[in-house]
């Protein structure tokens, strides 16, 4: 199969409106309308070793109701960063804010389920004096935007329970954004560990001028190279966070399974939370890995974790972790279809970073997917095709149902000739027509012969989907409630049987 040519981004999900999820989720619950199960009795409070508190520490907790944005006011009436992408409980971090306010406060909202709240505050800072800092600087050989502005505040993480959470920052003149914040687990045996994708975050971000995708002047051309956690995000500050890995997150909480969390960018550091995992789910839209991370996430489903990729476009791009000018992992280098400027080109082929499929050292997704990621834009019913299959259990659904707009924007497929795992069950195939070419979308199951379940969704607005018909994204692609119920259930079905540990003996 063709490479989709690389200047033809992979922008996955909606572009929010003005107000980007600034009041979206006021009154709505997911899962309320979605659920086809009640959700668990709440379990006691459960603590890890050295006092770390685990998600299932929270389930008792109240929620709070003021988490959403207000108004993000002008782009420099607030705006932050993190000197960690993760931390461990009781980790100290930096905030590094620019506001043209006097003075400014930061929450701290952990996501979870809450009795349908959807967070809950766990810290507050007393008010901070403002300063407007330093417009950024680009290096020029990458054309890397760097804030690197001084630390405002530091912020001791001691009781924050394991989790993703969303800090906002809370400007004297109402202006608001959020910075996101992942409370990583030490250890996920025999639990769930959701893998947050913030590389793929940074390489989309345009905070002062420039993404993996575009330059200051809008041109490919002139695109980073490298992008760095050392700058905010653009526009309500996690956007990617909240369209492709929120709804999951509030979803997998309220059904009380085992969970940990973590990132790509900390399997790439240490596979430490995926020994003995029961499960890992990647989320949305979790395009760039390094290789480490590859392997590390191969090598866990080898051992028997099941693994659950709900986007399309997952492992596409191989990617480098390189040092900033304060710690270590803070640069994400993808020189794209300049590879041959890639330093590592000519003596380090395995770690040039392009495409996985592409030269010099191709290695498609699909040994690891089991689907190819094909193309974009597209927009066509999700089809099923083996109603009978466990993970539609439940739904109602018959082969040959339909639900509009399911598939978008960017697809995965089964490819003749591309490295597959094994022997793939086809579960949903949805006919399309991307860029005025006939194709297909396919979800795809497989088992390994360590028991563990493999399952891609083949489309990258199946998390999108849980909250489909409520408004709470600020647009669904059309999608309606009978979707919702449909993701909800299946996913539901999912994540109950991963978490009990292989699938290949359970289902």
């Amino acid at each position: 199969m063709a490479p989709v040519p690389d200047p033809a981004p992979s922008h996955g999900g909606p572009r929010l409106g003005r107000r980007r999820f600034l009041t979206v989720c006021a009154g709505v619950s997911l899962g309320t309308a979605a659920a086809c199960t009640a959700p668990p009795p709440h379990t006691r409070s459960v603590t890890a070793p050295a006092g770390r508190l685990r998600p299932e520490s929270e389930r008792e907790a109240p929620g709070t109701a003021d988490w959403r944005l207000g108004s993000t006011g002008p782009v420099d009436a607030v705006a932050g960063y993190a000197d960690r992408v993760s931390v461990t409980p009781g980790e100290r971090f930096a905030l590094h804010v620019s506001t043209t306010a006097a003075s400014l406060r930061v929450s701290a909202f952990r996501v979870g389920w809450y009795g349908g709240r959807q967070a809950r505050r766990i810290w507050a800072s007393e008010r901070i004096p403002g300063r407007a800092q330093p417009a950024p600087r680009t290096l020029s050989a990458t054309r890397t935007v760097r804030a690197d502005w001084p630390a405002t505040l530091t912020v001791d993480s001691t009781g924050w329970p394991e989790g993703a959470y969303l800090l906002r920052l809370e400007a004297d003149t109402g202006h608001q954004r959020y910075v996101p914040l992942i409370v990583r687990s030490a250890e996920g045996a025999g639990r769930t560990v959701l893998l947050h994708a913030p590389a793929t975050w940074q390489a989309y971000n345009r905070w002062g001028g420039s993404s993996l995708y575009n330059g200051t002047s809008g041109a490919y051309a002139t695109r980073s190279l490298a992008v760095t956690f050392d700058r905010p995000y653009d526009g309500v500050g996690a956007e990617k966070f909240l369209v492709y890995e929120w709804a999951l997150v509030v979803l997998a909480e309220r059904l009380g399974i085992p969970l940990a969390y973590s990132t790509g960018v900390d399997v790439h550091r240490d596979p430490g939370v995926l020994r003995g995992a029961h499960a890992i789910v990647c989320l949305g839209h979790d395009e760039y890995w390094t290789p480490e991370q590859r392997a590390h996430v191969t090598a866990a489903r080898d051992a028997g974790s099941n693994i659950a990729f709900l986007g399309a476009n997952t492992c596409f791009r191989r990617v480098r972790l390189e040092a900033g000018e304060g710690a270590d992992d803070r640069t994400v280098v993808c020189y794209k279809s300049d590879f041959r400027a890639d330093p590592c080109y000519g003596s380090r082929p395995a770690l040039v970073t392009t495409d996985y499929r592409l030269p010099p050292a191709p290695d498609p997704e699909s040994s690891l997917t089991g689907v190819l990621y094909e193309g974009y834009p597209v927009d066509a019913p999700y089809v099923v095709r083996a109603a009978d299959h466990w993970l539609y259990e439940g739904t109602g659904v018959r082969s040959g149902d339909g639900f509009a707009h399911l598939v978008g924007v960017e697809y995965d497929r089964v490819t003749p000739g591309a490295p597959a795992p094994g022997p793939l069950e086809i579960i949903a195939h949805s006919p399309l027509v991307c860029e005025g070419r006939p194709s297909h979308s396919d979800s795809a199951y497989y088992t390994t012969p360590a028991g563990a379940g493999v399952f891609a969704t083949g489309t990258m607005r199946w998390v999108e989907g849980l909250v489909a018909g409520t408004g709470m994204l600020g647009r669904d692609h059309g999608m309606d409630a009978r979707t919702r119920a449909f993701v909800t259930r299946t996913t539901e079905n999912l994540l109950r049987t991963f978490a009990k540990g292989p699938a290949a003996r359970r289902s």
